[in-house]
């Protein structure tokens, strides 16, 4: 979000602390670009479910979508981006325990806990697989 935070710093945060326009005009020229990022984030189906629990009438266009429909549909866009990855990382993880409480099981060691013998192969396929650099590239990429 840097280049939107950049763009409300020059266009509407400095001239309102410089005390060149109001608070007013500030908002005015603040929203547009956060407006725009949420847009492009947002899913029209999420967008589509909040209009009609408000029972707001389809938009013409994107100034016509009120801005407390708009945040909550973003929202909801981002935490559905949120599970998925969090799903995607949680299967593998759930295959290693499945695959040492079987080999556990097989040797009849029933006593031992499975998450004491798979937590060292958690983490070692987590740095193999250069799990932060996945993670953190994975969010960069959802925003373009």
């Amino acid at each position: 979000m840097a280049p939107v935070y950049t763009q409300v710093n020059e266009q509407a945060l400095q001239p309102y602390l410089q005390k060149q326009i109001n608070q007013e005009q500030a908002l005015e020229k603040a929203l547009p670009p956060i407006r725009d990022f949420m847009f492009a984030q947002t899913r029209e189906k999420d967008l589509e479910l909040l209009m009609n629990v408000a029972r707001l009438e389809a938009p013409e266009n994107r100034d016509d979508v009120p801005l407390l429909t708009l945040i909550p549909s973003f929202m909801l866009s981002e935490l559905k981006r949120a599970f998925q990855m969090g799903f995607l990382i949680y299967i593998p993880f759930l295959v290693i325990d499945m695959v040492v409480a079987s080999v556990l099981m097989a040797m009849g060691m029933m006593m031992l806990p499975p998450p004491i013998i798979s937590l060292p192969f958690k983490l070692l396929l987590f740095v193999l697989v250069d799990g932060w650099d996945l993670v953190v590239g994975s969010l960069v990429q959802s925003f373009y």
